[in-house]
């Protein structure tokens, strides 16, 4: 593509990079992106996907900003306070990448939109902060033949994967790490156990890392693995994970319509 004079300026260091160039920036500019969640992750990845000039974002929040949100929700400001967080994010991007168009859905994304909101974007990237969100992600994905890079955060702690379990072989799905849905009380929310600012920060500037890197296809996939990060010891750990043979979606011979069952 023909890039614009101010877009040569604006993407000057990806362009001069050999990994990218001038045809990754344009892959980048054609990408679609949806982002699941407007919080605490959700807020680095749409911010550093919009200034990579990742073309088109999908934001899905149904949430208003909170002034506890502040704390680490960094796509918000204080003077957004009660408004909704897909309007405050649009604001965001607008402002950092006028070359980036930004779809707001302001839903809770279920087993009776999913497949709607997946089927206008490339890569789905979950921020979302419940185990019920996350697996019906996996299972749409896996169903509809989408990547999906995930992330998740409480107090110090982090996780990170990519899911391409539709590509079958070697590639595991959400499920072949968790089989089932934690109990409530097992693991707590942010809200219940709290969660360091920063640390949003740091998993969802990684997660922006894989999404960039699958729409140009270079490095090496995450898909296979899980990087976990512990902030108060300053260490990461990157564990093989392989495809569950007992898997009750990614080892049967699901369907898209088997999506509200495998989605429960």
């Amino acid at each position: 593509m023909d890039f614009r004079e101010d877009q040569i300026h604006r993407y000057a260091r990806h362009i001069i990079m050999p990994e990218v160039g001038g045809g990754g920036q344009a892959k980048l500019l054609a990408a679609r992106v949806l982002v699941i969640g407007a919080g605490g992750l959700g807020s680095p990845l749409v911010m550093y996907l919009a200034a990579a000039g990742i073309g088109t974002i999908g934001i899905v929040d149904d949430d208003t900003v909170s002034l506890s949100n502040l704390q680490r929700q960094i796509a918000h400001t204080t003077d957004r306070v009660g408004d909704k967080k897909t309007a405050s994010v649009v604001k965001t991007v607008q402002a950092l990448n006028p070359d980036v168009t930004v779809v707001p859905h302001n839903l809770r994304v279920n087993a009776g939109n999913v497949r709607d909101l997946l089927q206008d974007y490339d890569i789905i990237a979950d921020g979302s902060d419940n185990f019920e969100t996350r697996f019906l992600l996996n299972d749409a994905c896996y169903l509809q033949a989408r990547t999906l890079v995930s992330a998740a955060v409480l107090r110090f702690d982090g996780q990170l994967a990519t899911f391409k379990s539709h590509l079958h072989g070697a590639h595991p799905c959400y499920r072949c790490i968790y089989p089932e849905i934690p109990p409530p009380d097992l693991i707590p929310s942010c809200a219940e156990g709290g969660v360091l600012g920063a640390m949003a920060g740091v998993m969802g500037t990684l997660q922006a890392t894989e999404v960039v890197k699958e729409i140009l296809g270079i490095g090496e996939s995450l898909s296979g693995s899980l990087v976990i990060y512990d902030g108060l010891q300053a260490q990461f750990r990157k564990v093989r994970v392989k495809p569950d043979p007992a898997c009750k979606l990614c080892s049967a011979k699901a369907t898209i319509h088997d999506l509200s069952r495998h989605a429960a």
